[in-house]
């Protein structure tokens, strides 16, 4: 069920992103919106891992090097049937981890000093099993998807809004009316913008639970809930200086972030997390 909902997820995105262009431009608007939402996908699908990788100056590391990550790593990988990614560590002090990669046979784990320094090797267990989970499941590239649809359409929201107030909005009747007039398109593109962040939230958080499922069943629901409950404290304490745009593919929000801004948080709520690792615990159903 929640396959199909990211998929419904996914297909309102894409939706809305050739409304915009059509608003923008009419059919050809809406073409071009298409094309141009199709390039930024296959780079981001090529690119993606390195760019985030490199952006976070995660450096590789052998057995040698990390051997109880390692160990980890390539007791779960093989419990899960997957080829063993690459192991990755970030100098960090705040505790957190993702995966990225564009496949389960080109991915990568990557932790920070902090979470190593700062886990169990029970909880992070716990915290490997997520992250492969996502890798098994292929998160990575719906979230990538997600996270370029939205960000191209409130690009091209923005473009319309300012296009609109200085140089009114075009309509091309031939082409079945594409503008409208300016206060169509300032509003429209606005609601877009709001509607694109909205979408991706509830996909990103629905893959969220989805992978801390598939945690719970590679280690133990409260393996996985410890590690979520001790990374939450953590965070508040010793935020990361993260980029917003993959603040979705942490374990867990590296933004500090409480009241009515975690509203808008691209993961669910930690405690709400936690209480369903619980109860997967205690009635076995993992």
């Amino acid at each position: 069920m929640n396959y199909f909902k990211t998929f419904l997820l996914m297909l309102s995105l894409a939706v809305l992103f050739i409304l915009v262009g059509s608003a923008i431009g009419g059919k050809t608007g809406a073409i071009y919106a298409f094309i141009f939402a199709a390039l930024m996908n296959f780079f981001a699908y090529w690119f993606s891992d390195k760019i985030v990788l490199k952006m976070y100056g995660a450096k590789e590391v052998s057995q040698s090097e990390a051997p109880e990550l390692h160990r980890v790593v390539a007791e779960l990988t093989n419990k899960a049937s997957m080829p063993m990614p690459k192991v990755y560590i970030m100098e960090n002090d705040t505790p957190n981890a993702f995966a990225t990669g564009r496949n389960p046979e080109h991915a990568a784990v990557a932790v920070t000093t902090g979470l190593m320094r700062t886990l169990s090797k029970e909880e992070l267990t716990g915290v490997i099993g997520h992250e492969l989970s996502h890798i098994k499941h292929r998160d990575i590239l719906i979230s990538t998807i997600a996270a370029t649809i939205a960000g191209a359409i409130t690009m091209l929201a923005s473009i319309a809004r300012w296009g609109a107030i200085f140089g009114g909005a075009r309509s091309d009747d031939d082409e079945g009316g594409g503008g409208g007039n300016i206060l169509f398109v300032l509003l429209f593109t606005m609601v877009a913008s709001v509607a694109a962040m909205l979408i991706q939230m509830a996909i990103s958080r629905s893959r969220e639970y989805l992978a801390d499922q598939g945690g719970a069943h590679l280690s133990h629901p409260l393996s996985l809930s410890k590690a979520l409950g001790k990374l939450e404290t953590a965070t508040q304490r010793i935020p990361m200086e993260a980029n917003p745009s993959t603040a979705h593919m942490f374990i867990v929000n590296p933004l500090r972030g409480g009241g009515v801004l975690s509203l808008f948080s691209t993961h669910p709520p930690i405690g709400e997390r936690i209480a369903r690792l619980e109860e997967m615990a205690r009635t076995g159903r993992f």
